[in-house]
């Protein structure tokens, strides 16, 4: 057994245990893709299962360590991991300081596309861009203002694409629905004008996939100022209904950046995507709870939809899209254990507790109903979107869309995974689904048959 040494009190991981943190846990998600994803990798990663054995190395690291933190020492500066419960909510509550959301690997990677937003910004700038995020994304109300509109876009994008399924032998992959979903995300964000901006997208995927490299990577400065500009244009359009309607009311040169911040709701947008496509996975899987998302889709108006929103969360649980939370320290901190020195990255890693199979009886199986009574495990750290205040401001907005377009798609049409065994109800939810090789028959309902007969 490696011997265990102490660095301010707090343990401290042998060099052969540091090794099986930074292949095991680390260099799986890095290679998945920490800004854009890899479909190539996230297809190996799933066939090989490296997520559960990343969840297994943490709990193999709590095991020996207790409640941690435990302390690495990398090549390039010190990291702790997040092994208790306790901690990882104070951690997350007690954002921005003495755990501060600019951590140096985030702002490396992040300042490729989008150098002034809020996330990765300290003091007074953070207050301000922060506070326009939530002004913009109305985080602070369970429905925005723009929430009918934004239900209109994805019925009718969503409509469109059932068209061009039915061109497609019927089969929904994700290149299909991942072009719908970006035609709904401009709208949202941009406006009407933005649906067929295509080249706007790819600009910045090309960003995204630079920024997967971090600081390994020269910055792409001209075509950031080129995506930056095309914003810019949008705001100046102030199309109604529209996030940048909203953006348009700041000042341009102003310290909260308001066209800085776009760039991450864009970005963040397509990570809900994925969601979008795992919770239609599940419901395929599981008869009766697409049944019950039937029955709301059918009885309830749009956008209310507590179910679908909470089939969403649950697949952000089993398949989170930010696995690895990062903070940083501002200053020395005191643990049960001892003390952490400052510009320490604190990781935590979201499928360790989302899929901690020693203490969750729901954590390998889809349980939507935890998301309609949050008091079942309100003292255990799920983070589909962070939390505290550091959470992601366009919580309720995400959901609000995710859940708009899978009533849309659901509205008078069956789904069956292809194959149909996929996934399945009768066994444990992988630990990694990759959306990208996911596939879906599509079948209109009989009375829609009849009535378009």
């Amino acid at each position: 057994m490696a011997k265990e040494t102490v660095t301010d009190s707090l343990p401290t991981a042998s060099f052969s245990e540091t090794v099986s943190f930074l292949f095991k846990v680390m260099a799986p998600n890095i290679a998945k893709g920490v800004i854009i994803r890899r479909p190539g990798v996230m297809h190996v990663a799933e066939r090989w299962a490296l997520d559960k054995r990343s969840i297994k190395q943490v709990q193999a690291f709590n095991n020996k360590y207790g409640k941690g933190p435990l302390l690495f020492k990398t090549p390039f500066k010190p990291m702790a991991l997040i092994l208790d419960p306790d901690d990882a909510t104070r951690v997350i509550e007690e954002t921005p300081e003495p755990f501060a959301t600019a951590e140096s690997a985030k702002k490396s990677a992040l300042a490729h596309f989008e150098p002034d937003v809020a996330l990765i910004s300290k003091g007074k700038a953070r207050e301000e861009r922060r506070r326009l995020n939530e002004d913009v994304l109305e985080s602070g109300c369970p429905m925005h203002r723009f929430s009918d509109h934004f239900t209109q876009v994805a019925e009718q994008e969503v409509n469109a694409l059932l068209k061009a399924v039915y061109h497609h032998n019927n089969k929904l992959d994700w290149p299909l629905f991942f072009d719908a979903w970006n035609r709904v995300v401009r709208r949202v964000v941009l406006g009407d004008a933005a649906r067929d901006d295509y080249p706007l997208t790819q600009e910045l995927i090309q960003l995204r996939k630079a920024a997967n490299w971090g600081f390994m990577r020269p910055k792409r400065k001209r075509l950031r100022q080129k995506f930056h500009n095309r914003l810019a244009h949008y705001v100046d359009q102030s199309e109604t209904n529209s996030l940048a309607a909203k953006v348009s009311h700041y000042a341009i040169g102003s310290q909260a950046k308001p066209v800085g911040q776009m760039p991450q709701w864009l970005f963040a947008f397509e990570p809900a995507g994925m969601a979008t496509f795992r919770a239609l996975a599940l419901l395929c899987a599981h008869p009766a709870q697409a049944e019950r998302a039937q029955r709301e889709i059918n009885l309830s108006p749009p956008p209310d939809n507590p179910f679908l929103q909470a089939c969403v969360l649950e697949a952000l649980r089993l398949w989170p899209t930010t696995p690895l939370i990062l903070r940083e320290t501002t200053e020395r901190t005191c643990w049960s254990q001892g003390e952490m020195p400052t510009n320490t990255t604190l990781l935590i890693h979201a499928p360790y507790f989302h899929r901690d199979d020693r203490t969750l009886d729901i954590a390998n199986r889809f349980a939507p109903d935890i998301w309609l009574n949050p008091e079942q495990l309100k003292h255990w750290p799920l983070l589909p979107f962070s939390g505290g205040p550091g959470i992601c401001p366009g919580r309720n907005i995400v959901l609000l869309v995710t859940s708009a377009v899978l009533a849309a798609l659901m509205n008078n049409h069956t789904f069956t995974l292809n194959p149909p065994d996929r996934l399945t109800e009768d066994e444990p939810m992988p630990a990694l689904l990759s959306n990208f090789h996911l596939c879906f028959q599509v079948k209109q309902s009989d009375a829609l048959s009849r009535q378009e007969g």
